[in-house]
């Protein structure tokens, strides 16, 4: 099988959507020419389509998100790029609106809202506390709004193409640091359903549960562990709303222990609501309380030194793992 990296396989579901159904059209940042969005189709797809379908717009955040929702409304399906998943901030009110209008109309087949928000998540870049945030939270905190973020290059195709036939907001994330890493991704068509986890890595004394960036590190975190004797299971979510709890719930019932490791702030991020559901649902099978790895609630700062003291890292995910069997 053919390996292609993230970017690409992100740029084929797109141009693949868009030769599939007139309706589909791609619009954001430095998505035209000349543009730097490392989701930015080819020259040769933007010739392909024109300026109708591939879009580039100023710095406009909220007319980003109202304009997409409007558009999905009016019978289109929307891609919106805001290049980074910091860039959402000022657009929240926008994208929160469109989960709220298709979820306050009962999900009506006449109020179809099939709109795609993207952003890169980037919070090892050194971009600052402007640049380099993850609202995953943020993300999954409104109610109507879908949420994926692909770790490997056949998933972000697979799950993007999804999104793209989805007749819900959903919002998209990709962490940049894995737009240039490649990976097999088949050449004919194929889908991946919302809402079921893969677990990476097959383990029996403990279960991490991360997303984007996090699982790299959680993965060579767990290659450590067993040099040591210990036995790490992996999950990806690969979504989290919906969120496949009953793969986690499994897990956690073989091991007894869960880490849950993401970008985001701990304080009301995905962790604390991945572990209040597995208490919810697991508490017996508990052995011991469930370790969060995550930003303590500080802006990301610039210097690598710093970054590493303030994100996760695979020091960090061990320490948590060996807490857990202390």
């Amino acid at each position: 099988m053919r390996e292609i990296n993230m970017a690409q396989a992100i740029q084929e579901a797109i141009s693949e959507e868009m030769r599939r159904d007139d309706r589909v059209f791609l619009m954001g940042e430095a998505v035209g020419p000349g543009g730097t969005a490392p989701t930015r189709p080819p020259a040769e797809i933007m010739k392909e389509f024109g300026e109708s379908r591939v879009r580039e717009t100023g710095i406009i955040e909220p007319t980003l998100a109202a304009g997409g929702a409007g558009a999905a409304m009016a019978g289109m399906r929307p891609v919106i790029d805001f290049m980074m998943s910091d860039f959402m901030f000022p657009a929240w009110n926008e994208i929160y609106q469109a989960g709220l209008w298709r979820g306050g109309h009962g999900a009506a087949d006449d109020m179809k809202l099939p709109v795609v928000y993207m952003g890169g998540l980037m919070g090892y870049g050194g971009g600052g506390f402007s640049h380099s945030r993850a609202p995953i939270g943020n993300a999954w905190h409104g109610p109507g709004l879908k949420l994926a973020i692909p770790t490997t290059p056949y998933d972000a195709k697979g799950l993007l193409k999804t999104a793209i036939r989805d007749d819900n907001p959903v919002i998209f994330m990709t962490h940049r640091f894995f737009y240039p890493v490649k990976g097999p991704v088949p050449e004919e068509e194929y889908l991946i359903p919302f809402g079921e986890a893969k677990v990476r890595m097959e383990g029996k004394d403990v279960t991490i549960v991360a997303d984007g960036y996090q699982i790299s590190l959680s993965l060579q975190a767990a290659e450590d562990l067993a040099k040591e004797g210990i036995s790490v299971e992996v999950i990806d979510p690969r979504t989290l709303e919906p969120l496949d709890i009953d793969t986690i719930v499994a897990s956690v019932k073989k091991t007894g222990r869960l880490v849950v490791v993401d970008e985001d702030y701990t304080r009301c991020g995905p962790h604390a609501e991945i572990a209040f559901q597995v208490q919810e649902k697991a508490l017996k099978s508990l052995k011991v309380p469930i370790q969060r790895v995550g930003n303590p609630n500080i802006p990301n700062p610039v210097a690598k030194i710093l970054i590493n003291a303030v994100l996760p890292t695979k020091e960090k995910i061990i320490a948590a793992v060996k807490k857990t069997l202390a």
